[in-house]
């Protein structure tokens, strides 16, 4: 759904919006995203999405070097036509001071939900894919399924298709164990 009915129609009226307008017009009650120029107002993430995050945040947390950091649904400016909030994200530690989050993340985790399964899917991985994001994964909470994919070539090859009792080892861009069917408890 692409609506811009929450910001305000004086400023964007006539011109093409980029990433800094939305961050400057973003309130963070909103969750806004733009994806190649167009805005999209998403709807709020249901418990199980909460929970799988969670859960997730719980394992990498520990894992993550200290010369990483594990961020939850920032609003990362990936360049100027887009500006993503993914549900997890691993960065740099060491982040430049500014307003904005402008850094190409070693990881994006998607979890997928009814309102965002086929952008996830594919508008965000072509996006990501396109922008050099090394690693993606996509975690969908009704069946507890993983899926990862790294960049090879400039292209997203599938490296793991993970089952809810499977436990899967990512090694990049840091050594974590990942069960999907454990990520409720």
């Amino acid at each position: 759904m692409v609506v811009m009915t929450s910001l305000p129609i004086d400023t964007v009226r006539g011109r093409e919006l980029t990433a800094y307008d939305v961050a400057e017009l973003w309130d963070e009650s909103q969750r806004l995203e733009l994806i190649d120029g167009v805005v999209i107002v998403m709807d709020s993430p249901v418990p199980e999405h909460q929970i799988v995050q969670a859960g997730l945040l719980e394992r990498m947390f520990p894992a993550c070097p200290r010369s990483l950091r594990v961020l939850a649904a920032p609003f990362d400016i990936i360049d100027e036509h887009t500006a993503v909030q993914p549900d997890i994200i691993v960065i740099d530690r060491e982040v430049p001071k500014s307003k904005y989050l402008e850094v190409l993340p070693k990881l994006v985790v998607e979890i997928l939900s009814p309102s965002t399964r086929l952008r996830d899917l594919n508008t965000k991985f072509k996006r990501y894919e396109r922008a050099g994001i090394p690693s993606y994964w996509v975690i969908d909470p009704a069946v507890l399924h993983l899926i990862v994919w790294e960049l090879h070539d400039g292209r997203y090859v599938e490296v793991a298709d993970v089952s809810p009792e499977e436990t899967w080892t990512a090694t990049q861009p840091f050594e974590v164990a990942i069960t999907p069917g454990r990520l409720l408890d």
